[in-house]
């Protein structure tokens, strides 16, 4: 049994043994495998890869960088450049490391000082730059720019810096001279709120909603540039799609480093397209040194007293009554739009701040004086005879008797309205009411029996009938900031009750808008009942001349009204007007006199709407001048010379008179 029992331990430990060389021979084997295995791979690597791999190291990526267009140019209708871009040559600089790190700095600061050295050398001595000044524009904390965009270091290079910088552009790694444009606008200062004017992109986008899409734009041929030059008014704003054009792009090859290596490809930029404007610079510049010597005779001494020393803004607009296009608009005092290209500093900003926004489209106020959204005054009624005549209220042959004044409200509580100085008009028909402007009349035929119909509902009927005339909705323009106007009618309490509102609506002193609507309502007028959309823009022309779009005359809305009823309102438009007595024209217009408190102190706005000739209407023009005094006196001036430079270009009877015209100053 003992003997049974040694052999069967023996055969265990031979079984063991066996199994072991077994398994280190496996061993042995997979270790020469993967050996084999890492050999062949580091082979493959070095003899068969290791020129594609070294390829790959040397150029991991393109940088793209998008090259900003020129923009395109803003003309006249004559043709007349108004914004147009220049070139200029300015001085770019690409980082090829990240200049934040400690070990970097002393190549930053050499480049820094290399290019001060140069730019006092052989730059204008009157725009040196200083090594902060320089370091701000290398952007090296990137707050402005993406990190392989170009940043400009200096714009307008003398010939001189130029000549330097291409026979050393070895010296300068990462240095390049680029040509760009900067916008220049026209010395004679046409319409420059309407134009408008341009900021930087970066100062912009997250503050104007347009912007803020253009911000998310990612592909390189539409992507904005922190840096380039964006319109933020006017037309600039408008058609800043049209005007900036498509990027050109500059591919740069980057090494593993982040450095640029090898030579850059470059597609060029395409210029943007060129906008011709509707407004005519010889009309412009009429209508504008028209209200500049209307506010210069207003301040004059007359018998020792002043007339109105007070006015000191004023505002016209000239409308082709056929086609809607604005030949002239002027929003006075006006200023030098070439200030936001020379980087004004904040008084400057704050100094021409009312005079950069456009105060016939939106209200602007100046000092302490009136906005230049002023009540309509006596210019509603003949609005206010057409509304009374299609609610039924009186025919056109009605007779009135006006006693020089009208009253409304509770039975002995009646609050009384008087005519103008007074005046008792006595018997008057719808007709004559508008041409004696009888304030009366309207009360009594329009506010109240409005009041009567309607009851509560009378504010909002009256509404609608203002909206369609242009008055409480925006013109449709397409102008940036355009305000629509207050019918302060809708507000009851204010009024004291709906009867009030519709008294004072009715002639004319419960409605604020602005001269770009009175204009839109006169050209109504003139049309009977075709509301036309204002144009500035008469075409669209690309780079080479070809037109791409051409503007047409757009109507917003019709009012159908009898024909009756509109001779009865235009053949009333017959305002005693000095300026227009024996004048070779038959022109419809009517005076306002709106009253307000500036201050505790009660002033008179002058307004002013006409269009001529009355029966084959050409032009319409609105004029106001805030506390101006009667609008005969203050706005009708301004409106007579803008007709009279329409006729010598144009010609109302549709032949231009060119200097058969004579140049009649009359301001009286």
């Amino acid at each position: 049994m003992k003997k049974w029992n040694d052999q069967s331990s023996e055969d265990l430990e031979v079984s063991h043994r066996k199994q072991f060389s077994v398994r280190l021979n496996i061993f042995f084997f997979s270790v020469f495998v993967i050996f084999s295995v890492l050999i062949v791979r580091l082979a493959i690597l070095q003899f068969v890869e290791g020129p594609t791999l070294k390829e790959k190291e040397a150029y991991v990526a393109n940088d793209i960088t998008p090259i900003v267009p020129t923009r395109g140019n803003i003309y006249d209708a004559t043709g007349t450049k108004v914004a147009y871009s220049l070139s200029m040559q300015s001085l770019y600089f690409t980082l090829s490391k990240d200049y934040r790190l400690d070990k970097n700095k002393p190549e930053l600061y050499q480049i820094i000082g290399d290019l001060k050295r140069v730019f006092n050398k052989y730059g204008d001595p009157d725009r040196k730059m200083t090594a902060a000044e320089i370091e701000k524009e290398m952007d090296i904390k990137y707050i402005k720019n993406y990190g392989f965009t170009p940043r400009r270091i200096k714009k307008d290079l003398s010939n001189s810096e130029i000549a330097y910088f291409l026979e050393h552009k070895d010296q300068f790694q990462g240095i390049e001279v680029r040509e760009e444009s900067v916008r220049e606008y026209s010395k004679d200062q046409l319409a420059v709120q309407t134009v408008g004017y341009l900021k930087a992109f970066y100062g912009v986008k997250t503050s104007m909603n347009k912007y803020k899409n253009r911000a998310r734009l990612t592909d390189e041929e539409s992507r904005y540039i922190d840096t380039e030059l964006v319109g933020v008014d006017g037309l600039e704003y408008t058609y800043q799609d049209e005007l900036r054009g498509t990027n050109g792009v500059k591919k740069t090859p980057i090494n593993a480093l982040n450095r640029v290596n090898g030579r850059a490809t470059l597609t060029p930029p395409v210029k943007g397209n060129n906008l011709w404007m509707t407004i005519d610079k010889n009309l412009q510049l009429v209508a504008q040194q028209a209200i500049t010597d209307q506010l210069a005779y207003l301040h004059s001494y007359s018998s020792g007293n002043a007339y109105a020393p007070n006015a000191q803004t004023g505002y016209a607009v000239a409308m082709e009554v056929e086609t809607g296009n604005v030949v002239a608009i002027a929003s006075m005092p006006d200023y030098d739009s070439n200030i936001w290209g020379n980087a004004p500093s904040q008084d400057q900003i704050n100094e021409i701040l009312s005079r950069s926004a456009n105060g016939t489209i939106r209200e602007v106020y100046r000092g302490k004086g009136a906005s230049s959204m002023v009540l309509m005054g006596s210019v509603i009624k003949p609005l206010s005879v057409l509304i009374g005549m299609e609610e039924g209220l009186f025919t056109p042959y009605a007779g009135y008797s006006d006693r020089g004044y009208a009253e409304f409200g509770k039975a002995g509580h009646e609050t009384r309205v008087r005519n103008a100085l007074g005046e008792v008009l006595n018997y008057l028909t719808p007709t004559t009411a508008i041409q004696k402007s009888s304030n009366a009349f309207m009360v009594d035929m329009v506010g109240k029996r409005m009041y009567n119909k309607h009851g509560a509902k009378s504010v909002n009927v009256w509404d609608k009938y203002m909206k369609e005339f242009g008055l409480g909705v925006t013109t449709g323009s397409g102008l940036p900031y355009e305000n629509e106007g207050r019918g302060e009618y809708m507000n009851i309490e204010a009024a004291g009750s709906t009867q009030a509102a519709m008294a004072y609506a009715s002639f004319g002193q419960q409605g604020r808008y602005t001269t770009l609507q009175l204009a839109q309502y006169a050209t109504t007028l003139a049309n009977r009942g075709k509301r036309l959309k204002p144009q500035f823009v008469s075409k669209i022309t690309d780079a080479e001349g070809n037109v791409v779009k051409k503007i047409q005359p757009e109507v917003l809305n019709t009012v159908n009204f009898p024909d009756e009823y509109w001779n009865t309102v235009i053949q009333g438009m017959r305002s005693k007007v000095p300026v227009f007595e024996n004048y070779r024209y038959d022109v419809a217009r009517k005076t306002g006199t709106s009253q307000q408190s500036i201050y505790g102190k009660l002033v008179d706005n002058g307004v002013f709407i006409a269009f001529a000739p009355r029966n084959n209407p050409k032009l319409a023009i609105a004029v106001m001048i805030p506390e101006g005094g009667f609008g005969s006196r203050s706005a009708a001036p301004v409106a007579k010379k803008i007709f009279d430079a329409y006729d010598q270009y144009y010609g109302l009877d549709g032949v231009p008179k060119g200097k058969a015209v004579t140049e009649e100053t009359t301001t009286e």
